[in-house]
C-alpha cells in the first residue's frame, strides 16, 4: 500500500527535522520532545527498574505535570477500556492527534497539531528512534505518550517492564465480527535477593472485522529482562517479535465533484488475485545505568529494529471518462468509475539502529543549582528491496458500486527505491533552579546527517551531508506546589533534497536547510483528585514544491515555496469525584499556508485532512449496588475538513460516542476482570478522514458499531 502514484513515481524528499527541545528527552533516550517516558530513579546511589509514573527523566527525573512541554499520556487500562486494538484507537484519547491515512490492514498513520507524523523521525519506542512503517502491537506497551516537537510532535511507546511481585494473567477476547485473541502476560523476579527480572507477553489474534475479505492474523513474543547487579547499577534487556497478516483496504474517494455515501462495509481490493499483506517485526535493546558518584550517573542504551514487509494491494487511482475523454487525476468518475492498479512490492527490509551514551547529574554553580546533562546519539537507518509490481497501465475499470473481477498484472518491472541514512546528534542541556519556584531550561543540540538513495536500477542517485545547530529554552514558574506556568521556545531543521529524476533541473540537489519555529505557553496543575493542562502553542515550519509544467525532461525546479503556520490552544482535564470521574481533551487549531508563489491560490487555505476543532469528553462511574462494576463513556468530536487543498469541498463534521462496562470480581481466588467495549454505540455513518496523499483524494469511511468482550484473569 506504500504506492507511488501510477503516472508518476514519487521519491522520498528527505525531510528531516530536529529541534533543541529534543534536549529534553534525549537526555534520556527520549528524544526531547515531551516525550514521557518512567525510566530508572536514581536515590543516593541507588537505581531501580522504569517507575511506574511517567517522568522526563532529563529533568532530574521529575514528572511529566512538573516539564514544561505540553504531553499527553494514554495508559494501557484506558485503552484496553475501549477495545483498542492499534495506535489510531490509542490516540483518539487525545484532541491533538488525528487520523492521516489509517486503513484496514496497514500501518497507522498520525497528525499531531495538524502536521502528518514522519514514519522515521517521529517515533520512539523506550526513548530510542524507530521506524512506524510496520504494524506495532500493543499487548507488550504499558503506556504510549504523545508530545509537541518540531514542528508538530512525537510518539514514544513504553515497553512492559518486570513487576516487582509475582504476575500471571491470561486475557481472552472476542467480538461481533468472530475471531479471538489469547494473550498471556508473566511477571516476577527471581535469584539471589530477587536481583533479576522478567516480563513475558505472548499473543495469538484471529482478526476479523467488518469488512469482507479483510480478515487476518497476527502473534507477538516479548520478553523483557532486568538484573539488579549493585545497589547502583541496573541492566535492562528486551525482545520483541511480532507478525501480521491481513489484505489492506484502500479508501473510498470523491465521486467527480461530490462525496460518496460513507459506506463502511466497502472492500476494493477485493479482486480474486488480491492476497494478504505481510509485516514482520524484530526489535531488541540493551540499556545500562550506573552510578558514578552520589549526584552523577551515566548510561548506555542500544536499540535495533527489523522489519520485513510483503505489501499487496488492489488499489484505484483516478478515472478516465471514456464518454467524455475526462481524466480526473485525483478522484473517481462521477459514476463510480476508477482506474484499478495491481501493487506487489516484496522482501522491503527497514533497519533501524541506534546508540546512545549519556551522563547527567547535579551541581552547584554561581550559587544555584544546575542539572546537567550531555551525551551523544548515533543512528543508521537503511530501506532495501527488489522490483515492484507498480506499473503506469491499470488493470482495468473498476466501479466502486459493482467491483468487477479485473485480471492481475503481476509484473515486476518498477524500481524500488533504497535508503541508507546515518545521523549523529550531541546534545547539552541544563536546568537551572534559581529559586524553589523559578527554574530555566537550556539546551543545544548538534546535528549531522548524511542521506543516501537510489534505485534498484542505479537511477535517480541523491547524496547530500548537512550539519545544523539548534537551540532550546524554557522557562517554568511553580506557583504553587501543584501549579506551574511556563513558556518554552525552539528551532527544528527541515532539509529537502529534488528527486532524482530527470525532469528537474536540480534533480539529487539538496536544498539550503531552514528553520522551523515553535512556541508554547502553558499552565499544568496536578493532585491527586484531579488535573489540568492548558497550552497555547505557535509552529512555523518550511514548505517545498515543485516549480514548472513538470511534464518533460528539465522543466521541473524543486524549490522552497512558503510556510505552514499552525497556531492553536490544547486543554487537558480530568476529576474524579466520589464515585465519578470526568476527562476531557480538546483542541482548537488555527493551521493556514503563507507565502506560497507556485499556487499563490492556496495561500490561507486550511490544510486537507485537519480539522479545526477536536474534542474529547469521557467519563466513568462505579456502580454502588454492584461492587466491582464500573461504566464508561466517550464522545469524540471533530469538526469539517478540507477534502481538496483549495477548499472547494470540505468533509463534515462528524460525532460519535463509545461507551462500556468493566467488571472486576474473582474466579478461584483470583482477580478477574469482564470488559466489554462498544464503539460507535449510536452506529453513525460517517468519513473519519480525508488524507489527501499521493496527489489523490482518499476517504476513509468510520468503523460500524463493534463490541468486544474480553476476560482477563490471574492464575
Amino acid at each position: 500500500m506504500a504506492h507511488t502514484t501510477p503516472h508518476t513515481s514519487v521519491q522520498s524528499h528527505g525531510r528531516y527535522t530536529t529541534t533543541a527541545s529534543a534536549l529534553l528527552a534525549t537526555l534520556l533516550g527520549i528524544s526531547p520532545w515531551a516525550q514521557a517516558q518512567p525510566e530508572a530513579t536514581l536515590g543516593t546511589v541507588t537505581i531501580r527498574p522504569a517507575a511506574a509514573e511517567p517522568s522526563l527523566a532529563a529533568l532530574s527525573d521529575e514528572p511529566a505535570d512538573r516539564t514544561p512541554v505540553s504531553t499527553q499520556v494514554i495508559t494501557r487500562q484506558q485503552w484496553e477500556a475501549y477495545g483498542a486494538r492499534r495506535l489510531s484507537d490509542v490516540l483518539a484519547f487525545d484532541a491533538s492527534a488525528s487520523d492521516a491515512y489509517n486503513a484496514i490492514g496497514y500501518w497507522d498513520y498520525v497528525t499531531l497539531r495538524g502536521f502528518v507524523l514522519d514514519q522515521n523521525q517521529n517515533f520512539r519506542r523506550d526513548g530510542m528512534p524507530i521506524s512506524a512503517e510496520t504494524s506495532i502491537a500493543l499487548d507488550n506497551k504499558d503506556h504510549i505518550q504523545a508530545g509537541t516537537s518540531a514542528p508538530g510532535g512525537l510518539i514514544n511507546f513504553t515497553v512492559k517492564r518486570p513487576t516487582e511481585t509475582d504476575l500471571r494473567t491470561v486475557r481472552v477476547e472476542t467480538g461481533n465480527h468472530g475471531g479471538g485473541l489469547v494473550h498471556v502476560d508473566l511477571g516476577g523476579r527471581f535469584g539471589t535477593d530477587r536481583a533479576l527480572g522478567y516480563r513475558l507477553n505472548v499473543a495469538s489474534e484471529a482478526i476479523r472485522n467488518h469488512i469482507a475479505s479483510a480478515d487476518g492474523q497476527r502473534s507477538l513474543f516479548a520478553l523483557a529482562l532486568d538484573w539488579r547487579i549493585e545497589p547502583d547499577s541496573l541492566l535492562e534487556v528486551e525482545l520483541e517479535h511480532s507478525i501480521r497478516r491481513q489484505p489492506g483496504v484502500p479508501g473510498l474517494s470523491l465521486l467527480g465533484e461530490r462525496l460518496p455515501e460513507p459506506n463502511p462495509y466497502t472492500n476494493i481490493n477485493s479482486q480474486p488475485w488480491s492476497k494478504p499483506g505481510e509485516m514482520k517485526g524484530l526489535t531488541g535493546s540493551v540499556r545500562y545505568e550506573q552510578a558514578l558518584a552520589r549526584d552523577w550517573r551515566w548510561s548506555f542504551h542500544a536499540s535495533s529494529q527489523r522489519l520485513h514487509t510483503n505489501d499487496f494491494l488492489a488499489y484505484p487511482y483516478g478515472c478516465y471518462e471514456a464518454a467524455t475523454g475526462n481524466y480526473f487525476a485525483d478522484r473517481y468518475c462521477p459514476n463510480g468509475d476508477f482506474d484499478l492498479y495491481d501493487f506487489r512490492s516484496l522482501n522491503e527490509v527497514r533497519r533501524t539502529q541506534a546508540l546512545q551514551i549519556q551522563a547527567k547529574g547535579n551541581a552547584q554553580w554561581g550559587g544555584v543549582s544546575h542539572h546537567l546533562t550531555v551525551g551523544v546519539l548515533r543512528q543508521r537507518q537503511t530501506d532495501t528491496g527488489q522490483e515492484q509490481a507498480d506499473n503506469n497501465a491499470p488493470v482495468g475499470t473498476g466501479n466502486v458500486n459493482t467491483r468487477p473481477p479485473l485480471p492481475a498484472d503481476p509484473t515486476f518491472a518498477d524500481p524500488y527505491t533504497l535508503r541508507n541514512d546515518h545521523s549523529t546528534e550531541w546534545f547539552a542541556y541544563d536546568r537551572v533552579q534559581w529559586t524553589p519556584a523559578l527554574s530555566t531550561w537550556m539546551g543545544v543540540r548538534h546535528s549531522r546527517l548524511d542521506r543516501r538513495s537510489e534505485r534498484t536500477d542505479g537511477s535517480r542517485g541523491t547524496s547530500y551531508r548537512q550539519h545544523f545547530t539548534t537551540p532550546w529554552l524554557a522557562a517554568a514558574w511553580q506557583a504553587r506546589p501543584n501549579t506551574m506556568v511556563y513558556a518554552s521556545t525552539g528551532q527544528g531543521v527541515e532539509s529537502f533534497v529534488a528527486p532524482g529524476r530527470s525532469r528537474y533541473t536540480n534533480a539529487g540537489q539538496p536544498l539550503s536547510p531552514l528553520k522551523s519555529h515553535q512556541w508554547e505557553l502553558g499552565l499544568k496543575q496536578h493532585t491527586s483528585a484531579r488535573h489540568l493542562g492548558v497550552a497555547l502553542f505557535g509552529i512555523s515550519r518550511p514548505r517545498a514544491g515543485d516549480a514548472g509544467s513538470c511534464d518533460a525532461v528539465g522543466t521541473c525546479t524543486f524549490r522552497t515555496d512558503g510556510e505552514d503556520v499552525h497556531r492553536g490552544i490544547e486543554l487537558n482535564a480530568g476529576q474524579r469525584m466520589g464515585r465519578f470521574a470526568w476527562e476531557t481533551s480538546a483542541t482548537l487549531l488555527h493551521a493556514r499556508r503563507r507565502n506560497g508563489t507556485i499556487q499563490p491560490a492556496l495561500n490561507g487555505q486550511q490544510p486537507t485532512n485537519v480539522p479545526p476543532l477536536a474534542v474529547r469528553v469521557g467519563g466513568s462511574y462505579e456502580v454502588a449496588g454492584l461492587p466491582g462494576l464500573s461504566v464508561h463513556a466517550r464522545v469524540s468530536h471533530e469538526g469539517k475538513r478540507h477534502v481538496v487543498p483549495d477548499g472547494s469541498i470540505r468533509l463534515p463534521s462528524w460525532t460519535t460516542v463509545d461507551a462500556g462496562l468493566t467488571y472486576r470480581t474473582t474466579i478461584n481466588k483470583q482477580v478477574a476482570t469482564w470488559r466489554l467495549g462498544v464503539s460507535n454505540l449510536l452506529n453513525r455513518r460517517y468519513f473519519k478522514e480525508s488524507p489527501y496523499q499521493y496527489s489523490h483524494v482518499y476517504l476513509f469511511p468510520g468503523a460500524p458499531r463493534t463490541w468486544r468482550l474480553s476476560l482477563e484473569a490471574g492464575f
